[in-house]
């Protein structure tokens, strides 16, 4: 890094240590920035040339259009200021991503005065990437300004930056907000992972499991699932579900499919580098989630125990996500 980029680096940072986190934020004349555009300092530098040259040649309609337009600057700075001065701004609650995948988080904006505020933008600092609004007299507006996660983990919500130039552009109002609130970002899935691994017996359940492997027992009927034999389908159920036109299949539940149980250990997946692994757990949890099946995780030393539903897959990939 060159001295000059270092030097921005620490002063960046030594500015936004002077900000404290919080996912609210009200914008007063002590938190809020102005400075002129580069249309700006242009429309100054015209204003100069119009007032030399009408105290040279003594033209009175130059004196006249010089303070016309430097008043009518005046007034858009005043104006400018006060489109941001005021304004409260709320961050909802960051839902988890999936690294490499684009995320998005939304920002409330509140506005107590009576008129229209135009041309507020939002955007992460330091990004390119503006989110635009009008918050409407004494209404809200909801801003989603994206981001991309650079790794799996919980990270803090980026600094965020908003500013407007409304009305004329000639002058740039800002404001530097750091959010509290931090944001999980789930590890990216394996493309094309391989099947499930195998089931294992549950803990005392070896012996019985041996003993009716070849019995061919059945409990009863279950929803079908990917996967199951052709064999264990109930075709006539199938047959009148065509009939009433609704297409669905249902598959006999057997004994010995209920004395194992589906463990992702990252040791089953034949990969060295921690990272692969985790992808390819992921994926493998996402996959079983699908099937509707009962699953546990286990990686180094912290175990999911076997569940299933929404919450369970959050719980595990949670896991992945922080181990």
């Amino acid at each position: 890094m060159d001295p000059a980029a270092a030097l921005r680096h620490r002063v960046e940072a030594w500015f936004l240590s002077r900000r404290p986190p919080s996912d609210q934020i009200a914008l007063t004349q002590r938190n809020v920035y102005i400075v002129p555009t580069t249309a700006g300092w242009m429309l100054g530098a015209t204003l100069l040339v119009l007032l030399v040259a009408s105290i040279n040649y003594q033209l009175n309609l130059g004196y006249l259009l010089t303070f016309l337009l430097a008043g009518s600057v005046a007034v858009g700075m005043h104006v400018c200021h006060a489109t941001l001065r005021g304004l409260a701004m709320h961050l909802m609650a960051p839902e988890a991503h999936y690294a490499g995948a684009a995320a998005a988080f939304r920002v409330v904006l509140h506005n107590a005065r009576r008129s229209t505020r135009y041309g507020i933008a939002l955007a992460v600092r330091g990004s390119s990437h503006w989110s635009w609004t009008d918050v409407p007299g004494q209404g809200t507006a909801t801003v989603e300004i994206a981001f991309q996660p650079p790794r799996r983990g919980l990270h803090p919500v980026p600094a965020l930056t908003a500013e407007t130039r409304f009305p004329l552009g000639t002058f740039r109002v800002w404001t530097v907000w750091r959010p509290a609130a931090r944001m999980l970002v789930y590890p990216a899935p394996e493309q094309h992972a391989p099947p499930l691994p195998p089931g294992e017996p549950r803990e005392g359940d070896a012996m019985a499991a041996a003993a009716t492997q070849g019995a061919g027992e059945y409990d009863g009927v279950r929803a079908y699932r990917r996967g199951d034999p052709l064999k264990l389908i109930v075709w006539k159920k199938a047959a009148r579900a065509q009939a009433a036109g609704s297409g669905e299949l249902v598959s006999r539940d057997t004994e010995q499919a209920q004395r194992h149980a589906l463990w992702l250990d990252a040791q089953a997946t034949g990969l060295a580098d921690l990272e692969a692994r985790i992808s390819r757990l992921t994926a493998w949890v996402l996959q079983a989630d699908r099937l509707g099946l009962d699953y546990g995780l286990r990686i180094g030393a912290r175990t999911v125990q076997p569940s299933q539903g929404e919450a369970h897959k959050r719980a595990c990939l949670e896991v992945l996500a922080t181990c």
